[in-house]
């Protein structure tokens, strides 16, 4: 996908190459999980009140894609460029103000431009189109939560919970605590981290290409492009630091893996199992909070950040996740099936276990 548009211009879009022709697509297709993203659903994220109506331009013909180019259009209708004007010459810390004005020699100040979030919702229309083929076609199924935000920590998986409460959160015993703490923070003007996990099941093993094309580099590569992303796992991650090779190995039987360490991807290919990954979102930079920073001509300053914007990105963040990974996922589906005809059936039964539940659970 190519996608375009600003935080506050007059519209988002994208194009979508590669698509199989005759899958049956329509709008409504793509807004269920645009809903999911999109601001002002919530108290708990920005009050921007944007209803990111997609509009398919091209590539699909009496409801079936055509395999040619697919364009797809969401106006923005609620921008609010004089938010933006009092720092208009200032660099917000620990935002791609300062780093764009670099590499451009100019940027655009309001709310970000390009490298606002607002970007990420033409990656979940995108993304949708991906989930659809993945699921229809090939029986993958993509889902993802909340696991963490800030100190609050889920305590076990219930997928029938994320989309009772507005978190995306599977822990109902949690999303109380959750709420509290959002609550305050956008009463101080200030922000918080999240974490972030998302797998797909029913991959088929195979799907990869080693060395410079993994499918688990490819996706990492994709996952830390979504804003504010500042790490990701697979599989066990960073706990396989502190495991021993006689527990972090997934031993095999005859009957399926005893184990998900890997994620379900060794040597950059995939063994059929659960693809397991986790994202790190850091905290938003645009707070009410003064904070030090320089001038566009280089001078001391002070700023304060007003407007519309997430006390915690992460609680959007799901949809996006779950759109990059459908994306990657049907890349290297399509690859393979270029080069090796069709898809391989799993050699094993696969792990009932390894799932997002067991790898909470571990990692707890």
């Amino acid at each position: 996908m190519t996608s375009f548009g600003e935080s506050h211009g007059p519209a988002l879009g994208c194009i979508v190459d590669g698509c199989p022709p005759g899958l049956e697509l329509c709008e409504g297709d793509l807004q269920k999980d645009l809903d999911r993203r999109r601001p002002g659903s919530s108290r708990h994220v920005s009050q921007r009140r944007e209803t990111d109506q997609v509009r398919i331009l091209s590539g699909v013909f009496q409801g079936r894609t055509t395999g040619t180019p697919i364009g797809l259009l969401i106006e923005n209708v609620d921008q609010r460029p004089r938010d933006y004007g009092k720092i208009k010459n200032l660099y917000r810390p620990s935002h791609a103000d300062y780093s764009y004005a670099q590499k451009y020699g100019l940027r655009d100040y309001r709310g970000g431009g390009r490298a606002s979030a607002r970007e990420t919702a033409m990656r979940v229309a995108a993304g949708a189109i991906a989930r659809k083929c993945l699921a229809e076609r090939h029986g993958v199924v993509v889902r993802g939560y909340l696991s963490q935000l800030g100190p609050i920590r889920i305590g076990k998986v219930d997928y029938d919970e994320i989309e009772n409460n507005t978190l995306f959160c599977p822990d109902a015993g949690k999303v109380a605590e959750m709420e509290a703490l959002v609550d305050a923070l956008r009463r101080e003007g200030d922000s918080i981290g999240a974490c972030i996990d998302v797998a797909a099941s029913g991959v088929p093993a195979g799907l990869g290409e080693p060395v410079f094309d993994r499918l688990d580099a490819d996706l990492a590569k994709a996952l830390m492009s979504i804003n504010a992303v500042k790490g990701v796992e697979i599989g066990a991650g960073f706990a396989s630091i502190t495991q021993r090779g006689s527990e972090h190995r997934d031993e095999m039987t005859p009957q399926g893996f005893l184990g998900n360490n890997s994620g379900g991807i060794l040597g950059g290919i995939s063994t059929g199992q659960d693809i397991v990954a986790r994202v790190a979102l850091k905290p938003t930079s645009s707070i009410r909070i003064p904070g030090r920073t320089i001038s566009t001509s280089g001078e001391a300053a002070e700023v304060v950040t007003t407007g519309r914007h997430d006390p915690c990105v992460g609680i959007r963040a799901t949809p996006i996740a779950e759109a990059m990974l459908a994306i990657v996922l049907l890349d290297h589906l399509l690859r393979d099936c270029g080069q090796c005809g069709e898809v391989r059936r799993n050699p094993l039964p696969g792990d009932s276990r390894a799932t997002l539940d067991t790898l909470a659970r571990q990692q707890a």
